[in-house]
Parts: structure tokens; sequence; C-alpha cells
């Protein structure tokens, strides 16, 4: 039979005050701070909403995580909290007791109440230390601005409810709330309502920015004035834009976008997917309009120049890169030496470098082999749907032998292993594959190449798992869109 835990003399004390609304009122000031936690959870998941505004008025924490007990399609509790924050708002003081300065709406904070829980009363943080109140003052306090920090992904074309009656609640008291978002992303929204979204927020808080749905220029011309207002923004991605036919209203609005792109001063990882705007992007903005250096760069599914790879490798902004992504990028008939020189730049730092569906052939990988065999810090490199023979492969293999970092591979599968026609040569994959393992043991490389594993007899894809020789019994597949070979070295596994 089992014994039931008996309940703690504070869990006691707060089912009593719960139960008599007068008491708990009267008892607030001199609550024990460690009770506030554990007894406001209660209030809140009971809906007992005037307790909840007391405690509110009366909370001994700078912040309230409250992102990690609201459920979203119910805007009760929020409601009750919000009516709670309006006195102490309309207030020109605040209580003693009050030292609430943050709401947080975002799913944060399951530490903080858990902490406080009677199955964790005793544990601490990572720094050794339960989180404690600000000490009381004997003074009432200055109301300052409240911050109010809420999670914005915007994936439907309305707004659902609770960000219809936060917002709405916001704009009536827009000089005492600062609304505060780190991480936007925009999924699938009119640009009507996301202007009226980001014309209740701070701009200067937001720190990535990711647009998920497919613009065009006109569209994010229109978003382009709130993204410059965005003075701390360090991660920002881009999905396509779409271009019309008519070239001098296009020419205008990129005028207009790339104009805001320089104040952006704090940029450090930028994806642009199909960008329309690239000459002016690498020309004018990397340039002379970025004052930090970037950390990663990526640029897909578009036509990259010559004249653009000139000004990229030219651009000191670039020379601490760590992560380097140029995949579809057409560079069929690009003269080698630019990307040479890029890759010398970015020697020092760059860990990883990703050229799928490049259209690189032999020649032109072999004249950046030894621009790579530099790269000391380099982890991860992927060349998945190039056409690479045997030979390169075997060349590539040796000159990135010394890269001690080097880590996770991906390559074509050789262009040995198609016919004629293009068509992959299940029997032939096999050979290669030994071949290749021939020449990882003469390099004495602690890698190897799976052959217990074909995805392609299972879903009619076509890989080579490789795993470290210490890992022989872990095997993981990994999903592909095409034939290609992965290496992992000693002490990591494919995922």
């Amino acid at each position: 039979m089992s014994v039931q835990t008996p309940l703690r003399l504070l869990d006691l004390a707060g089912m009593h005050l719960l139960r008599d609304d007068v008491l708990a009122f009267s008892a607030l000031e001199q609550l024990p701070v460690e009770l506030f936690p554990p007894l406001f959870t209660e209030a809140f998941n009971g809906r007992h909403t005037e307790i909840l505004k007391a405690m509110v008025q009366a909370w001994p924490f700078v912040r309230l995580p409250l992102g990690g007990l609201i459920d979203l399609p119910h805007v009760g509790p929020l409601q009750a909290v919000l009516e709670a924050l309006d006195v102490l708002l309309v207030q020109k003081v605040c209580s003693s007791r009050c030292k609430l300065r943050v709401l947080d709406l975002r799913d944060t904070g399951h530490n903080f109440w858990s902490m406080y829980s009677g199955a964790s009363t005793h544990r601490c943080t990572s720094s050794g230390r339960a989180p404690v109140a600000e000490p009381r003052s004997m003074t009432k306090q200055h109301v300052a601005p409240l911050k109010v920090f809420i999670e914005l992904s915007l994936k439907k074309r309305t707004l659902d409810n609770f960000l219809t009656y936060l917002l709405r609640w916001v704009e009536q008291r827009k000089a005492s709330i600062h609304l505060c978002c780190k991480k936007l992303k925009i999924v699938s929204m009119p640009i009507d309502n996301i202007m009226k979204v980001l014309s209740m927020v701070q701009l200067d808080c937001i720190q990535e920015v990711q647009v998920s749905c497919t613009w065009n220029l006109f569209t994010l011309a229109t978003f382009a004035p709130f993204l410059g207002h965005m003075s701390n923004l360090q991660r920002l991605r881009l999905f396509p834009i779409h271009v019309s036919a008519f070239k001098k209203q296009e020419h205008d609005h990129i005028v207009q976008i790339t104009s805001q792109f320089q104040r952006l001063g704090h940029l450090q990882d930028l994806h642009l997917e199909s960008p329309s705007f690239l000459e002016e992007l690498i020309s004018w903005f990397l340039p002379r309009c970025l004052t930090t250096t970037l950390d990663n760069l990526s640029i897909t599914n578009c036509q990259l120049t010559e004249s653009d790879l000139t000004h990229l490798s030219q651009c000191p902004n670039i020379c601490q890169l760590k992560c380097l992504e140029l995949n579809g990028v057409t560079l069929m008939d690009f003269n080698p030496e630019l990307l040479q020189v890029l890759l010398k730049k970015v020697a020092a730092t760059l860990q990883e470098l990703y050229l799928d569906q490049c259209g690189i052939q032999d020649s032109q990988f072999e004249a950046i082999l030894p621009s790579l065999s530099c790269c000391s810090q380099l982890r991860s490199l992927s060349l998945c749907g190039n056409i690479l023979s045997m030979a390169i492969m075997e060349k590539m293999l040796q000159q990135t032998s010394g890269l001690s970092c080097l880590s996770q591979e991906w390559y074509p599968a050789p262009q040995e292993s198609y016919s004629s026609q293009g068509i992959l040569l299940e029997g032939r994959l096999p050979q290669l594959q030994a071949e290749l393992l021939e020449i990882l043991r003469d390099l004495g490389q602690p890698r190897t190449i799976c052959g217990k594993c074909r995805l392609w007899e299972v879903m009619g894809l076509s890989e080579l798992c490789v795993y470290s020789i210490r890992k022989m019994n872990l095997i993981f597949w990994r999903e592909i869109w095409d034939a290609h070979i992965v290496i992992v070295s000693e002490g990591m596994i494919v995922k």
C-alpha cells in the first residue's frame, strides 16, 4: 500500500488562503515570498480572479512569467492579470511590496514555477541559488513603464483572440507599456494585419526576423520601414520574393528596401532565398552600410554573377564568417578564382560550407581545393547535387585530410555511378563505396562508410551512410533528396 506524502505547512496555508478571500487580501503584505508562486499557480488554475488580481498588485518579483501557465485560447485569466496591472498603471506610485516590471507571456518560466512547487522546494537554479524577490523598500516606488514580452509567430490570416485582446489593451496604454518581442516569425498573414501588430511593438527589441511566406517586392517594400526601425536586429531570414515584369516599378521598390537595410547595424546572420535585389545588397549594403561582421551568410537558389562574387570577396564584413551557404546558386560558368579568393578570406574562421546544387564540376572544384584545405576550423562540408568524379573526390579526401575539425561531409554520388542517361546505377554504387573506403584507410582517417544500411532499398532513394569506427552500433538514417555520400568522423554519428 502506497503512503501519500503529507502536505507541507506552506501548502496547507495556501489552500486555506484560497478558501478565504478576505484573509488572503489582508495576508498578502506579510505573505512569505516563497509562497507567492505556488499560491499564484493555484489561484490562476482555479480561476480565483480576485485573489489573482491582488497578488499581481503585490508581486514581490521583478518578472512574472505568465506564459508558462496561460492557456492561449482562453483569455479569462489573462484578462484578470491585465485588470490588476491597470490598477498599478494608473497609480502615481506602487506598493512597496510590488516589484513587478516585466510581464512575460512567452512560453518560458517553467523552471521558476517548478522551483516553488511542492516537489521541488529545495531545488536551486544553475547558479546554486533560488530566485529571490527584490529587497522590500520602506518607501513607495514610482511606476516605470511595464515591459510585456510576447512571442510573435504570425501564422494565420486573422489575429487570434489572445493577440487581439492583448493588442487592444496595449494600444490604450502605449505610454505605460512597452510591448517587446525578440523573435518575429511571419508565416501567413496579410501585410495590413502585420503592420497593425508591429505598430504596437517596440521594434528595437526585435533581434530575429523570419519571413517564411512568399512576398512580392511591393509587400517587402511596405514591410521595409518597420524593418529599418529594428536597430538591434541580429538575424534576418527572407524567403523567395516574387518579381513582376514592371522593371521601373520594381527598381523603386528595391531602392526603398535597400535604403532600410542600411539601418541594420547589428546584423550577424543573413539568409536570403532567391533574392531579387542581390546586386544592390552585395555591392552596396554589405560593404557600405553594415557596421558589424557577419557570422553567417546564406544566399540560396539564385543566379550569382562574377561581379557579385567579386564584390562579396571584397566586402570587409565577411572576413570572420563562420557559415557560408550558397545552395542552389548557379556557379556552372563562374571563374573559380573568385571563389578561391572568397574562401581564403574566411579561411581562419569558416566552420560550415554548403555548396549544394551549384553545378560545380571537376575543374572548378579542383581549383578551389587549395583554398578549401586552408579552412582550418571547417567542421561541416556539403557538395550534394554537383557532378564530381571519383578522381576529384579522391583528391578532395587527400587534401582535406589535415583538417582536424572536419566532422561531417556530404558528397554527391560519384559521376561514375550514373548511366549516360543520368540514371543511378545501384550496383555500381557499392563498388565505389569500397574504393572510397580504401582511400580513407590509406589516409589513416578515423572515418568509415557503412555498408549495412542502403536507404534506396527502402525508400527508392540512394545514400551511403558513414559512421565512426567507434560508434559502429549507432547508425541513424538521414533523409535525402538525391544520391549522396555522408562521411562522419570519429565521435560523430549521422542523424
